[in-house]
């Protein structure tokens, strides 16, 4: 089972204030021999999240920027988009939720944005 678009949520309501903590891992693309590559794919990062009240991971495609915010600085996410993977079980099915976004910006940085586009 797979969600066609995955699930678009409000940054604000869905995961609070979030804080960075740190690089989780980086996933890399496999090769035709099926050997890893060093071509990373993905990075997924943990952040603090006061609206689920606990550590998230979020996925960043690696075309983006390795990202090394201080810890605990704000962050915002740029179009996050939560879905899932289940697997059919004896019992039934595991669900696997993960979240994917285009970018992470510094919180800072957005708030500078949205006065420079208030003054023009």
């Amino acid at each position: 089972m797979r969600l066609a678009e995955g699930i678009v949520v409000d940054n604000e309501k869905t995961f609070g204030i979030l804080k960075f903590s740190a690089l989780r891992r980086e996933v890399f693309i496999t090769g035709e021999d099926g050997e890893l590559t060093e071509q990373v794919k993905e990075r997924t990062y943990d952040l603090k999240s006061s609206g689920q009240k606990q550590m998230i991971q979020v996925s960043v495609p690696a075309s983006i920027d390795l990202k090394e915010f201080a810890y605990n600085e704000e962050v915002t996410l740029v179009d996050p988009v939560v879905d899932t993977v289940a697997n059919a079980t004896f019992r039934g099915a595991d669900v696997d939720w993960y979240i994917k976004c285009a970018d992470i910006v510094s919180a800072r940085k957005t708030v500078q944005d949205r006065g420079q586009k208030e003054r023009q």
